[in-house]
């Protein structure tokens, strides 16, 4: 009998081959960084704000959306992203925010939806 060895490209995970890229990009103290990321590799942009831009006292609470640490304004977001659920709407309104494009970034999933958006950090 015969045996098969598989190559490294057939013992991959498939969700490693078909990863879908996205770029947008992130202004934090007036400077621009030129974020590309794939889908779901963050739990949330905070997460990937965090990890990239080093921001101190960001995300306090751990992306429960209660803190309003990871507050960013995200302009030309898309699709389900533009809506806000569990924690944010009542944290964004104790905080006195009534813009659309105010969010907290521990809300904002790492989906297509940012694809070519302009995320600013604000400081609170």
């Amino acid at each position: 009998m015969k045996i098969k060895h598989r190559t490294n490209l057939e013992t991959q995970p498939i969700l490693s081959l078909n990863r879908k890229i996205i770029r947008f990009t992130v202004v934090e103290n007036n400077q621009k960084h030129h974020i590309e990321t794939y889908v779901g590799e963050y739990p949330s942009l905070m997460f990937l704000l965090r990890d990239r831009l080093y921001l101190d006292g960001f995300g306090e609470c751990q992306g429960v959306g209660r803190c309003a640490t990871c507050i960013v304004q995200a302009k030309a977001i898309k699709g389900n992203s533009m809506i806000k659920e569990r924690n944010e709407p009542s944290t964004l309104s104790k905080m006195g925010y009534t813009d659309a494009d105010i969010r907290l970034s521990c809300q904002l999933f790492i989906t297509t939806d940012l694809e070519e958006s302009e995320i600013e950090v604000l400081d609170i």
